[in-house]
């Protein structure tokens, strides 16, 4: 069986981003971003959706993180659909309900051909160390318009911010990897359109 995968690199003056993706690995992943956070998500995304995953990234982080992180999203979105390709035979639709501790989040994907983004959580001006809790929305926003899918994020409840976003990006992971298994009674792209 051909193993789906897919690259992306992107060099603007402010970043350069080079993600690759294996959607038929086994969740082992090597992020380096510059931003530990960051980082730390990515690899939870990949290990919890069994991604094979490379990201590295150069950016402006004197500046800022967000340049790094929505150009990471631009990146990850689309390999990630140059690994599901035409995406005859995937399941389309996944779904997590994920807890982490104090934590609940509920993650939805749609891989339908397009980009959506529903993103409900509290805290967005919280900082986890030094990493701005509200530049998650612009990273699956740019994952969503990259890939061509919809995400709907929505945080049931939690305290610790650490907590939510590991319950959102395990949640995510898990999701995409539901919406691009492979369903064998399904010949066809999966839409009636």
């Amino acid at each position: 069986m051909k193993r789906r995968t897919g690259r992306a690199k992107r060099v603007t003056k402010e970043t350069g981003v080079e993600v690759v993706v294996d959607l038929d690995g086994e969740g082992t992943a090597s992020v380096d971003t510059g931003i530990a956070f960051f980082d730390h998500m990515l690899l939870l995304f990949a290990y919890h959706g069994c991604f094979d995953l490379k990201v590295s990234a150069r950016g402006d982080l004197k500046v800022d993180f967000h340049h790094t992180v929505e150009d990471a999203g631009i990146c990850l979105g689309q390999a990630l659909a140059q690994a599901w390709g035409d995406k005859k035979g995937i399941r389309r639709y996944g779904a997590s309900m994920l807890p982490m501790d104090e934590a609940l989040a509920l993650v939805s994907v749609d891989l339908g051909g397009r980009g959506w983004l529903v993103y409900n959580s509290r805290g967005r001006k919280i900082k986890i160390g030094d990493f701005n809790v509200g530049l998650v929305p612009q990273f699956l926003k740019a994952v969503c318009d990259h890939a061509c899918a919809t995400i709907h994020v929505n945080v049931l409840y939690g305290q610790d911010p650490h907590h939510i976003l590991e319950a959102v990006f395990k949640g995510l992971g898990r999701a995409f990897s539901q919406a691009v298994e492979k369903q064998p009674r399904r010949k066809g792209a999966p839409s009636t359109k």
